[in-house]
């Protein structure tokens, strides 16, 4: 069976995951994550896509990018997986694959989901136990995003930027956004439509990318199709 063409909309945000094969580590050294940051940002100012969050962990990657056409995203990261895993097998004397098949996304553009996504991202080291507070993970855009620590790299997406009219106001309001965890509901659905290259949103945002797409962007029906017309 063919493989559902990718989900990818101009100057819509997009959560994308990667993972290492067979959720082997693709991190090993404090180098790693830097080149990885470093070639992140080259290529997409390379193929015109805004970075707005980020997390690095050590067997997979969390993105929320927006391109501004619908072909920038899938350039941005085949270049950058394939300058990474040539990097990773010259310095490790290793050869193969490093990533598991395709990276995985969903486009979003709903102040709930968008803003629920710098969240899942940043954190995600707090889910996986290895830190209690995502200011204490180095390699994320929270300490950006909440803490003040200049990026100049990344770009704040215009739902992040109306939460005050005051850069000191919106990170302290940002921060009031982690006091408590991320409803069970929400991370399903961000997990599901991510895995699923399905449009994350609401139901009128769901179609207007099928009216848009002109193809379904949302889990199908379960059961045997129906025959009511034969």
């Amino acid at each position: 069976m063919p493989r559902r063409a990718r989900v990818s909309v101009p100057d819509a945000a997009h959560h994308i995951i990667q993972r290492g094969n067979n959720r082997s580590a693709c991190f090993y050294s404090e180098q790693d994550y830097e080149c990885y940051l470093e070639w992140l940002f080259e290529y997409s100012e390379m193929y015109g896509c805004y970075v707005h969050a980020y997390v690095l962990m050590t067997n997979h990657v969390h993105l929320l990018i927006t391109p501004t056409d619908s072909i920038g995203l899938g350039k941005l990261m085949k270049r950058l997986g394939q300058r990474y895993v040539q990097y990773i097998n010259r310095s490790y004397q290793r050869t193969g694959t490093l990533w598991e098949g395709r990276f995985r996304s969903c486009v979003t553009d709903d102040e709930r989901y968008v803003l629920g996504c710098y969240r899942y991202i940043e954190l995600n080291p707090v889910r996986a136990n290895i830190v209690a507070h995502p200011a204490e993970y180095r390699w994320s855009s929270y300490r950006h995003n909440a803490q003040g620590y200049e990026d100049e790299r990344l770009t704040e997406h215009e739902l992040y930027l109306a939460l005050s009219n005051e850069t000191l106001g919106r990170r302290a309001f940002y921060r009031e956004l982690f006091r408590n965890e991320l409803d069970p509901g929400l991370v399903d659905e961000i997990r599901q439509s991510t895995n699923g290259n399905y449009a994350l949103g609401s139901d009128r945002f769901k179609a207007e990318i099928e009216d848009m797409l002109g193809r379904r962007v949302r889990p199908g029906s379960a059961g045997r199709p129906r025959l009511d017309h034969l």
